[in-house]
């Protein structure tokens, strides 16, 4: 590396640019930039793969699109002199930019950030750029003598240190602004017209000389040399860009597996089940397989051969499904067929025949003798009044006390069956509360724009010790229609004020719990009583527990509702109006309800961004709910699509839904809360 020039009597030599390929140049390092702000957002993102594991892809994008950057605007400027690029020092050029690269991204994702750790990392960042620039810049071999001013030289290194602070003082501060693409685009930009900045200043800085008696070169040769090496770059670049994009759209889909599919089978799980359940408009034939005593086949010939027989049995149904008809499974030893329309419901019968003869004669799985005992229950669609009770109905046949397991396929009766079990339900529940098999899991909100937990929703749940984990779904309607939901919900939110009253004694940080109202719990005056007697006794504020009333409760008596939810507010209680949108109350008496939230229901979150009749509804709730100065909540949010465009519509969305987490157990939910923290 020179900075004097050797000789007086050699001639300096001057180069021409092509500004397309300046261009090209500045279009990479912006590229490479997006790709690896989109890997680092991923790191903040519950994921499959680990966080380490984006960080260090989005090091990669960026080292590697700041080196590319360098040799396609190398390749821009041509000399009159034959010229190659050493191999060993051009692939050693790259590391420095991924160092640089991943000590950026390390420093933004801290979760505490000092002004001096900018200065520091800026520096190591700049240094590592300009390494990076400056051993590519030795890899090039030609016949000119080349040497730099010493002056641009030093100006180039300052600028990549300037720069590098800049670019990872705005990433840094914008970094719970990266949900929306314009923003992502911007700071894009900024880092990739920094790297330019700094690789053109160094070519500035540089002169280049050959002797008197040199013979020019054409052009032409450089140029067919710097063409090849341009197009090898933009190719290797799109390469690896598609890689690793290709890489984040593989972690979305095996986490959509993870939530919606069964590991074992590979089939569609109980929360897919549930959710085609209950959004079909149209009766449906459900069947389900329940497998006895599978238990016990764990316990004689251990876990790994439990499994086989689970996937033996599950290859015997696929083969036998109906047509029209989708396979679940539900629980860890039930199936569960469901098929709509009522003409193939003669197919539907004869194939579940053909499962029971199959299962009745596969006695041997993996050369040993085992007795299988299933039975099957099913409600074929034409037989139904009332659909919204099929799974209940179906389970009760499963629940019936007389229930043998002898590969039977057992049509519901609603004379033998219903009864006998909405009866043991209902006189169950008493005991269930005393004896916490009813039990709560707790289901975060979360404010998409600070990544701060905004509170928690607490659910009711029921591991009943004969029928299993019964859906709140099945047992709820059953308690309202004998009218012990009030009971219930005196036990929910005695729970939850303790369990809010723990957590906030050891500094959990989870300051709101929100418990729902039975809608015609509502107006009762014991409501009122229950709520003060419990914060006070758990010395609680209010103002901490919100209570999510649903829209129909407003509908069934608005004049007494509103009365009744004016009383809360004054007593210091939020209160959050439910499932927005699925009544069919006035929007007249919307501005006279005093709530304080609006949940708006899953059933408008689940199509958005991609049905414009969807987004433009939730665009029109957002507005009436800023305009009245409500809290917003959307329930329902599983995808990063659904995210951003929630993030970018609305003010301060508030996201409750998979996309974030499940509903958990206390002890879950803390340890998430731990981690979903550290990752912010």
């Amino acid at each position: 590396m020179h900075f004097i020039k050797p000789s007086e009597h050699l001639i300096e030599l001057q180069g021409e640019y092509s500004y397309p390929i300046i261009f090209l140049s500045i279009l990479i390092a912006c590229v490479a930039s997006y790709t690896a702000l989109s890997m680092n957002k991923r790191a903040q993102q519950r994921s499959f793969f680990h966080r380490n594991f984006w960080l260090s892809l989005a090091s990669i994008a960026m080292g590697f699109g700041i080196w590319s950057m360098h040799f396609v605007g190398m390749s821009a400027f041509s000399l009159p002199v034959s010229m190659h690029y050493d191999r060993l020092l051009t692939i050693i050029s790259v590391f420095p930019a991924m160092f640089a690269s991943f000590l950026a991204f390390y420093i933004a994702n801290r979760p505490k950030k000092l002004f001096w750790s900018y200065g520091i990392a800026s520096v190591v960042m700049g240094i590592g750029i300009s390494t990076m620039h400056y051993v590519g810049m030795a890899a090039m071999k030609m016949e000119a003598l080349h040497v730099y001013n010493a002056w641009l030289f030093t100006a180039s290194i300052l600028i990549a240190i300037v720069v590098s602070f800049i670019a990872l003082y705005v990433f840094s501060t914008l970094q719970r602004y990266m949900e929306n693409h314009f923003i992502q685009l911007m700071t894009a930009i900024i880092l990739g017209l920094a790297v330019s900045s700094m690789h053109y200043t160094g070519m500035i800085a540089m002169s280049f000389y050959v002797s008197p008696d040199h013979s020019h070169t054409s052009t032409a040769a450089h140029e067919v040399q710097m063409s090849f090496i341009v197009i090898s770059v933009t190719i290797g670049m799109a390469l690896l860009l598609s890689l690793l994009l290709l890489s984040s759209l593989l972690d979305r889909y095996v986490k959509y597996r993870t939530n919606h599919f069964d590991m074992l089978t590979r089939l569609p799980n109980r929360r897919q089940f549930e959710k085609k359940l209950s959004h079909s408009s149209v009766k449906q034939t459900l069947a389900i397989w329940h497998f006895h005593d599978m238990e016990k086949i764990n316990r004689e010939n251990g876990y790994l051969y439990g499994d086989g027989v689970l996937q033996s049995i599950s290859e015997i149904m696929v083969n036998f499904n109906p047509p029209q008809t989708d396979l679940y499974r539900i629980e860890g030893n039930r199936f569960a067929f469901l098929g709509w329309g009522t003409e193939s419901e003669t197919m539907f019968k004869a194939s579940m025949e053909k499962i029971a003869q199959m299962l009745r004669d596969s006695t041997v799985f993996q050369e040993k003798e085992i007795v299988l005992q299933a039975v099957c229950a099913w409600l074929p669609a034409s037989q139904q009044n009332d659909a919204t009770k099929t799974y209940s109905n179906v389970l009760a046949v499963l629940n019936s006390p007389s229930l043998q397991y002898k590969f039977e396929i057992i049509l519901y009766n609603p004379a033998v069956h219903t009864y006998t079990f909405e009866r043991e339900i209902a006189s169950d529940v008493e005991r269930a509360m005393a004896e916490d098999e009813l039990y709560l899991v707790f289901q975060p909100k979360i404010n998409s724009k600070t990544r701060e937990i905004a509170g928690v929703e607490t659910l009711l749940r029921w591991k009943h010790p004969t029928y299993g984990v019964l859906s709140p779904a099945v047992f709820i309607p059953i308690l309202e229609a004998n009218n012990q939901m009030l009971d219930v919900t005196d036990w929910v939110i005695e729970r939850a004020c303790r369990q809010l009253a723990q957590w906030r004694h050891a500094g959990e940080g989870i300051e709101h719990v929100a418990v729902n109202i039975p809608g015609q719990y509502v107006t009762s005056s014991r409501l009122l009583k229950v709520l003060k007697q419990t914060v006070t006794h758990y010395g609680l504020e209010p103002e901490l527990l919100e209570l999510e009333i649903t829209e129909t409760s407003f509908v069934r008596s608005i004049d007494e509702a509103i009365r009744a939810v004016r009383v809360f507010r004054q007593e210091g209680f939020s209160v959050a109006l439910d499932d927005f949108g699925t009544g069919v109350s006035s929007l007249s008496y919307l501005k006279q309800m005093p709530i304080s939230t609006m949940k708006i229901d899953k059933s408008f979150v689940d199509e958005v961004p991609m049905s414009e009749k969807d987004s433009a509804i939730i665009q029109a709730i957002i507005a009436l709910g800023d305009s009245l100065n409500l809290s917003i909540v959307f329930e329902g949010v599983e995808t990063e699509e659904q995210v951003q465009f929630l993030a970018s519509t609305c003010e301060q969305p508030i996201i409750q839904g998979y996309y974030f987490a499940k509903p958990m157990i206390a002890s879950e939910l803390i340890a998430w809360a731990r981690t979903f923290r550290q990752s912010v």
